[in-house]
């Protein structure tokens, strides 16, 4: 059964294929792979510029660094996300600031931002949480009054569009997406950054590979500290080869959605997310537990029942390394009420109409226990 994983990519032969086909070519990095991949993300989000890289992390790093995060600097980031969109403020010298989220939707409530700028504040990084899209218009609305750069964090929003059809990450000055396995498309490991300004698009491929500018013939000059975030042709083949498949897979993950959502529609005990825009990546299907539930109770008894589970995210500020950071911070409350309620179930495009079924029935059966 494919139910173990709350997601997972699909590996078919045309996938397999285009990597064979990468390793056969004698340019396994560098190569004009990256080049048409990138250009395949332009076509599909309607971004000017993408700079693919070794992996989302290493893409918000950059995306960072161009917006000129340093020692002091701070950036407001949501307390429930993936702790590399804090991390990556950290490694630019800069502090992340945690703001609430908004509980029925998880994404970040853009009412308390204002309170949370201060002179040292110089970017925004609202995530796309579960695939679904921030509150765009408040969020540009707030930074283009307070001077604030918005880096979207899109790593769940590959496929996601408002109803005017406008792509995640193309309402901020950088989008970041990923690539990772349980994403909608996967290279293995990847990420890429989308913008629509040259200069940056310019200075995200050179801190992608060591800050080294090349001339003519042998000639190379190292104008800036960059790093080894390169991406590989291999890697790219695989990407190239699943995006051609991205709006069937996101359409089999809105069907399983859909069957959720009738399934859960009228059941007390949980409730499934808010999703705001028209379309949405399902990149997860989280669901919250009434206030009360036994939660542990209820995880460990959909794994023993083979639905593998998982929880999305604990508050960053919660991990031990940022507790030690940050000892004075105050917990937030809607995002400490959505990590004790949140559970996200298996969505993704490898799952039967029978599997589906089996995780509803074994959901029922225990939320009816606790």
């Amino acid at each position: 059964m494919n139910l173990d994983r709350y997601s997972s990519q699909i590996i078919d032969e045309s996938d397999i294929a285009a990597v064979c086909a990468a390793l056969r070519s004698g340019v396994l990095t560098q190569g004009a792979t990256i080049e048409a991949f990138e250009r395949a993300l332009c076509e599909y989000t309607g971004a000017k510029y993408a700079v693919a890289v070794s992996n989302a992390t290493s893409a918000l790093h950059i995306a960072y660094l161009c917006a000129n995060l340093g020692a002091g600097d701070e950036v407001i980031v949501p307390a429930i996300t993936f702790a590399a969109t804090a991390n990556a403020a950290l490694y630019c010298g800069a502090k992340a600031v945690f703001a609430d989220v908004e509980f029925e939707s998880g994404l970040i409530d853009w009412r308390s931002i204002e309170a949370l700028i201060t002179p040292k504040t110089k970017a925004i990084a609202p995530v796309h949480y579960a695939g679904s899209l921030c509150d765009m218009e408040a969020i540009n609305a707030i930074a283009a009054r307070r001077n604030l750069i918005v880096i979207e964090d899109a790593a769940h929003a590959l496929g996601s569009f408002d109803a005017a059809g406008k792509s995640a990450g193309t309402f901020g000055a950088m989008g970041v997406f990923s690539f990772h396995p349980v994403k909608p498309i996967t290279t293995g490991e990847g990420g890429a950054v989308v913008t629509d300004n040259a200069e940056t698009a310019r200075r995200l491929r050179l801190l992608r590979s060591h800050g080294i500018k090349r001339g003519e013939l042998w000639e190379q000059d190292m104008i800036a500290l960059g790093f080894n975030y390169r991406i590989s042709d291999i890697n790219c083949a695989l990407g190239l080869s699943q995006l051609k498949k991205l709006d069937a897979t996101i359409a089999r993950r809105n069907a399983i959605a859909a069957m959720y959502d009738r399934a859960f529609a009228c059941a007390d005990q949980i409730a499934p997310l808010k999703t705001p825009q028209a379309r949405h990546s399902r990149h997860l299907y989280p669901v919250l537990l009434r206030r009360g539930a036994d939660k542990a109770r209820l995880f460990a008894r959909l794994r023993e029942n083979g639905v593998g589970v998982q929880t999305h995210y604990k508050p960053v500020y919660r991990h031990s390394f940022y507790r030690s950071l940050l000892p004075n911070q105050t917990p937030l409350p809607n995002a400490e009420a959505f990590y004790e309620a949140e559970i996200s179930i298996p969505c993704h495009a490898a799952l039967s109409d029978d599997e589906v079924a089996f995780a509803i029935d074994a959901i029922r059966a225990e939320i009816a226990a606790i």
